[in-house]
């Protein structure tokens, strides 16, 4: 009744038999102590707001020892890392567009000659800035090499030129994002973090509330495959994902100016693949999930490194090695670079060949498995 007293037996009777329920309900404990842990890991070693070793492609026209010494001085800054030199000018800009570089440094072939003669010669830089974030230091950080990088090869003669105006200058050309607007990156990748929190959750959802209803045995009775019950089951999902990207490529175009440089059509094929891998993710823990709770549990869990490890709000390549492995495993990171290249680029299908292949390779192995974990249900 209302009038006794506090029990302290009874206290203690309730207080353990919650934590004997909770000690039995595996999955919620194992998230309670491991979504904690996976964000301490993450934001204590994984992100990283100001990337280094950016890879750099160097298309040098000139071999002079000022030259040498320019590549020398712009790997010391520690924000660069040479990875390529190609032989034309095309090739370069191609490296760029696939976003296999984040930089190319042109040498002009009279560079050297100039440098004698006092002509101040102009080294071009270009920056892929679809993410400002990723270029911002590493581009502050080249302009001050024009007055130092070859300082100790101004000697003899030209030593009287350390006094004097630096050498040559750097013209730094931000490519894709001139004006280094964040919306640029920002809003085309919120296209693939809905899709991805969405479609995952929403599909586990669906198939974990037929068992809590009751009606899950109805599907196990009907005389349909595995694969028949799986798309049926996604299907109507897929045109909810399309009506996400149209409503946010909408607001992106005419709320935030965001460029749409390449095809909508191959955009949209894309999107396909990348919602079908997520409702696959997702029916996937449905068969996992006991309940509704565990489903939406399963989806964080996903969720969460989904996010913090694919570029989308912090510099993919600003991360150790190790998350940027993880990284790569995870179909928003491809999605990622697959849409800001296609909106902000231009980008072709030989641009996207490498991004898309690795999301239909993720749909491969995520539809096996849920169909898999699907068999044994029926079972």
């Amino acid at each position: 009744m209302l009038g006794d007293r506090f029990n302290t037996g009874r206290f203690s009777a309730l207080m353990r038999k919650e934590f004997i329920q909770m000690r039995r309900d595996r999955l919620t404990f194992a998230m309670m102590v491991g979504i904690p842990i996976l964000q301490l890991v993450l934001f204590g070693y994984a992100i990283n707001s100001d990337p280094k070793h950016l890879p750099t492609a160097v298309f040098a026209q000139d071999h002079s020892i000022f030259t040498r010494s320019f590549f020398t001085a712009l790997e010391n800054t520690g924000y660069f890392r040479i990875v390529s030199r190609p032989e034309t000018a095309d090739e370069a800009d191609k490296l760029l567009a696939r976003g296999e570089v984040q930089f190319v440094i042109e040498i002009p072939p009279d560079f050297s000659r100039d440098i004698v003669r006092g002509a101040n010669p102009a080294l071009l830089v270009d920056a892929d800035a679809t993410d400002p974030a990723a270029t911002g230091n590493a581009i502050s950080a080249v302009n001050l090499l024009a007055a130092r990088a070859i300082e100790r090869d101004l000697t003899g003669p030209l030593a009287g030129r350390r006094q004097d105006a630096p050498p040559f200058s750097l013209i730094v050309h931000q490519r894709y994002n001139a004006e280094g607007r964040t919306q640029y990156n920002i809003v085309p990748g919120i296209i693939g973090v809905i899709l991805t929190m969405t479609m995952v959750m929403f599909t586990a959802l669906a198939m974990t509330r037929e068992v809590e209803r009751g009606t899950m045995e109805n599907l196990l009775t009907m005389p349909a495959r595995p694969l028949e019950v799986m798309m049926g089951k996604i299907f109507p999902y897929i045109a909810v994902g399309y009506m996400q990207t149209a409503l946010i490529l909408g607001a992106a175009r005419w709320l935030f100016d965001v460029p749409m440089e390449g095809s909508l059509v191959l955009l949209s094929a894309v999107v396909l693949l990348f919602v079908a891998a997520n409702l696959a993710v997702g029916f996937t823990f449905s068969t996992l999930a006991r309940n509704q709770l565990q489903a939406v549990q399963m989806a964080v869990f996903f969720f969460l490194p989904s996010i913090l490890l694919s570029g989308f709000m912090f510099p993919f390549r600003g991360m150790p090695q190790w998350a940027q492995w993880i990284g790569e495993l995870l179909p928003l990171t491809h999605f990622l670079r697959i849409i800001r290249g296609i909106l902000l680029k231009g980008n072709g299908v030989a641009d996207i060949r490498a991004d898309t292949a690795a999301i239909a390779i993720f749909l491969l192995a995520a539809t096996l498995i849920a169909l898999n974990r699907y068999r044994k249900t029926l079972d």
